[in-house]
C-alpha cells in the first residue's frame, strides 16, 4: 500500500443515502484514495428523502459524492448536468463538483463489467438476468452492448413481470435502431429453464439478513456455466454456493461494488488502478464486512 502524500488541501467526498449505517463506501474509497496517493476525506451522510433538498448547500461544498438508495433518481432535478449514460438510465450514483457545477454519472455498469472481466467471465452467449429493477436494467444494457447478436432473457416474479416485458421492449428497440439481430425474451422466475452461459442476479434475494433465500431453483443453477450475484452481503450467497458446487464460475457483488467505486474515482480524479490492487481491496473489503456483521 502506498503512503499518502499530501498533494493539495484535503478534498472532501461523501456517500449519501437512507438508511446508510453499514455502508462499505468509506472503507473502499479510503483505500482507493491511498492507492491513488490522494489526500481526501470521505464522509457518510444519512439524509432522509424529505431532507434531500435542504442538504444541497452542504453537498455543494463537497468535491464529489456517491449516492445510494433512495436518492439515485431524486437527486437528478437538483444537478446542473447529466452524463449521457446517467440520463439514459435515469439514475445517478456519482456526482462530480467542478467549480460549483454538479454533474451526475452512473458507474454501476462499469462496476459490473469490471467484476466479470476480473473473473474472466465473458458477457456473451445465452444470458439470463434475474429481476427488472434498476441494477438489472443496467446489467441488461451492458449485456446488450457486449454482443453483436445478444440472447437475453429477463426473468422476474409475477408481480414484476410487466416490468420485465417493458425492459425487453427497450432492449428490442435498441437492437432495431442499430440494425442488429438478437433474441430478447421475458420469463417468470419459476418458469425459467434451459442452458445459460451466464446467470445474473439483480434481485435482493439472498441478501443479509435473509441469507437463506435463493432467486432460482437448484435445477436452474445446475444448467449455468457462470453465475454473477450483485448481492455482496454475504460474500458467498446461497446462489453462488450452489453454482460453485456445480463447478460453475461464481462472481460475487463485492467485485462490482469496488469496481463502481474505482470508476467513480476515475471521474473525480482520472485515477488509475492496477487490477491486482483492486483484487486485494475486494478481499480486504469482504474481511471488513464480515468483521462488521459478525
Amino acid at each position: 500500500m502506498h503512503r499518502i502524500e499530501r498533494i493539495s488541501e484535503i478534498e472532501q467526498f461523501a456517500v449519501i443515502g437512507h438508511p446508510i449505517a453499514h455502508t462499505m463506501s468509506p472503507f473502499i474509497h479510503s483505500r482507493l484514495f491511498e492507492l491513488n496517493r490522494q489526500a481526501a476525506a470521505y464522509l457518510v451522510m444519512d439524509i432522509p428523502p424529505e431532507e434531500l433538498e435542504a442538504s444541497l448547500p452542504r453537498l455543494r461544498e463537497l468535491n464529489g459524492f456517491n449516492i445510494t438508495i433512495p436518492h439515485k433518481q431524486a437527486i437528478i432535478p437538483h444537478l446542473d448536468a447529466l452524463d449521457p449514460k446517467a440520463a439514459f438510465f435515469h439514475s445517478v450514483n456519482t456526482v462530480k463538483n467542478e467549480n460549483g457545477r454538479l454533474t451526475g454519472y452512473t458507474t454501476d455498469g462499469a462496476g459490473f463489467t469490471r467484476a466479470l472481466e476480473g473473473a474472466d467471465v465473458p458477457l456473451t452467449g445465452r444470458i439470463a438476468i434475474l429481476g427488472a429493477g434498476g441494477v438489472s436494467r443496467v446489467m441488461a444494457f451492458e449485456a446488450l452492448a457486449a454482443s453483436e447478436s445478444p440472447d437475453i432473457t429477463i426473468a422476474a416474479r409475477p408481480s414484476s413481470f410487466s416490468n420485465a416485458q417493458a425492459l425487453c421492449g427497450e432492449l428490442e428497440e435498441v437492437l432495431r435502431k442499430e440494425g442488429r439481430n438478437g433474441r430478447i425474451a421475458a420469463a417468470e422466475l419459476d418458469a425459467l429453464s434451459g442452458d445459460f452461459d451466464l446467470l445474473v442476479n439483480g434481485t435482493p434475494a439472498g441478501m443479509y439478513p435473509r441469507a437463506d433465500a435463493c432467486p432460482v431453483s437448484a435445477a436452474v443453477i445446475a444448467r449455468c456455466a457462470a453465475v454473477f450475484d450483485a448481492v455482496y452481503n454475504p460474500d458467498e450467497t446461497l446462489l453462488l454456493n450452489q453454482a460453485k458446487a456445480n463447478g460453475a464460475k461464481a462472481v460475487g457483488g463485492m467485485a462490482m461494488l469496488v469496481g463502481q467505486a474505482a470508476a467513480a474515482q476515475v471521474i473525480w480524479h482520472g485515477a488509475q488502478f492496477h487490477a491486482k490492487d483492486v483484487d486485494a481491496l475486494c478481499r480486504d473489503a469482504v474481511a471488513e464486512m464480515e468483521r462488521i456483521f459478525r
